[in-house]
């Protein structure tokens, strides 16, 4: 089968296409038949060999795909060969083929293009679980940074089904009239001073929650814009990987900062995510109450192009590479 393989660390130009043999499933695994892959920014990070795969896991790139079951593991149940699917990876999805634990693999929701699909499962899962950590509530004013890519444009309206406020930061006019038409209440240019616009629309209360992509470059800001008893969690590490932090607005806020990662889970939480995304989320989108974000597809062959158009600040929604 055909993989995209890392030459060595580095840029785009070091992503090519290469031949390996194709998995076999192992019991309670399923092989597919990959239409279609997400490109996300941990995939970059991987690319520039800061950020491997959990160990026993295939090296390729990639952490979510959509297609068709190819072959049953021993001891899977309720999946037939030929099924449309979506799935949840923990690496491995830029290739034809992708042997996942039958748990993390869940059907297509009804009127979405298959490879489409292929673009929700991760920013879908990241979201429900991280909203569920924070315990994100109904009357609640969230806080997500990047309201234009992948995580933002579904946060966003996932926010918005659960009853809460929404405010946003993102780069450009047309980055945030895209916010605004997914049901942000407030979107922020953060090339400006964020804080004070998020003060100015809170009456200087702060926000309850942030979702944030940036890590170290909004540590402290973040802090200083949550309310009492707000809590900031960390997703990603945009911004680097070491901040300082003012302990004492953190005390007197009460508030809380935590951090997670959806990959390193055990396998067993992951699906329970992935069974709750079912639950949650899928009549969501199959009511229309959440849009599919904007997407920009690339061929496998052009995975270096796909990179580049993720790095280069101008993407908005998610970039898919179709095979």
């Amino acid at each position: 089968m055909r993989i995209v393989t890392v030459t060595e660390p580095g840029g785009p130009e070091n992503l090519a296409i290469a031949d390996t043999p194709r998995p076999e499933p192992r019991p309670g695994e399923v092989l597919i038949r990959v239409r279609a892959a997400g490109v996300n920014r941990a995939d970059l990070l991987q690319r520039q060999g800061f950020y491997p795969p959990p160990p026993g896991t295939s090296e390729v790139i990639g952490m979510e795909v959509s297609g068709m079951i190819e072959e049953l593991g021993e001891g899977v149940t309720g999946w037939h060969v030929g099924d449309e699917c979506v799935a949840l990876l923990a690496g491995g999805g830029y290739a034809e083929f992708v042997a996942v634990p039958a748990g993390q693999v869940v059907p297509v929701p009804d009127g979405v293009d298959l490879v489409s699909a292929a673009g929700l499962i991760e920013v879908a899962a990241t979201v429900v679980s991280n909203f569920a950590h924070v315990h994100l509530a109904s009357g609640e004013t969230v806080l997500i940074h990047g309201g234009a890519g992948g995580i933002g444009t579904f946060a966003i309206q996932y926010a918005k089904a659960l009853g809460a406020r929404v405010l946003v930061t993102a780069g450009t006019p047309e980055k945030r009239e895209l916010c605004r038409s997914l049901g942000a209440d407030v979107a922020i240019d953060y090339h400006e001073d964020w804080t004070a616009a998020v003060a100015e629309a809170t009456g200087g209360r702060g926000v309850d929650v942030i979702l944030d992509v940036m890590g170290a470059k909004y540590l402290e800001a973040n802090v200083a814009a949550l309310a009492m008893d707000g809590r900031l969690v960390v997703i990603g590490l945009q911004g680097g990987r070491k901040g300082t932090l003012d302990l004492n607005r953190l005390l007197t806020r009460r508030a809380t900062v935590t951090a997670t990662s959806l990959r390193f889970r055990p396998l067993e939480q992951k699906a329970a995510i992935c069974a709750e995304v079912v639950a949650r989320v899928w009549p969501l989108v199959e009511s229309g109450r959440i849009r599919l974000a904007p997407e920009t597809r690339f061929p496998l062959e052009q995975v270096a192009d796909a990179h580049r158009r993720l790095e280069s600040g101008d993407n908005t929604g998610k970039v898919l590479l179709t095979l």
